[in-house]
């Protein structure tokens, strides 16, 4: 948001000065607002950020899978992702097979998470928008 100064007019006098503010905001600056408030309520791509999730289920899933078949712990017992992830296993064939649905369990929940949000917000821009515009018309009929 831009600062609003005074602007100062000299005349033809060398010693007057004449000051005017303007509390109004400028059609530039109006401009600039209208730019931060899209920016701010942007959609989020769908697609971005399904692969962006998806991606990193992906490499954790391998990583968790590949850190159990090389330090072999009993705490956390790996083998039930099987109950999400078909094929998987905890092996060298199922970390790659755990990449595989990673990914794709990531970027369905990416994508949902993603136009769940700009449902979301579409929405409430509805209502804020409707709600000003019924505030504006709110005394209409004093004015027949």
């Amino acid at each position: 948001m831009k600062v609003v100064r005074p602007v100062v007019l000299s005349s033809a006098k060398s010693g007057s000065t004449r000051v005017s503010s303007s509390k109004m905001p400028t059609v530039s600056e109006s401009d600039s607002i209208d730019r931060v408030l899209e920016r701010a309520f942007a959609p989020l791509h769908k697609l971005a950020l399904g692969v962006a999730v998806g991606l990193t289920v992906a490499l954790l899933v391998f990583a968790i899978t590949v850190f159990h078949v090389l330090a072999n712990p009993v705490a956390i017992p790996l083998a039930l992702l099987s109950q999400y992830y078909y094929g998987y296993e905890t092996s060298w064939r199922g970390a790659f097979i755990g990449l595989w649905w990673g990914f794709v369990s990531g970027f369905a929940a990416g994508w949902f998470l993603a136009f769940m949000r700009n449902f979301a917000v579409a929405t409430w821009l509805l209502f804020v928008r409707a709600k000003a515009s019924l505030a504006q018309t709110r005394d209409f009929l004093d004015h027949i």
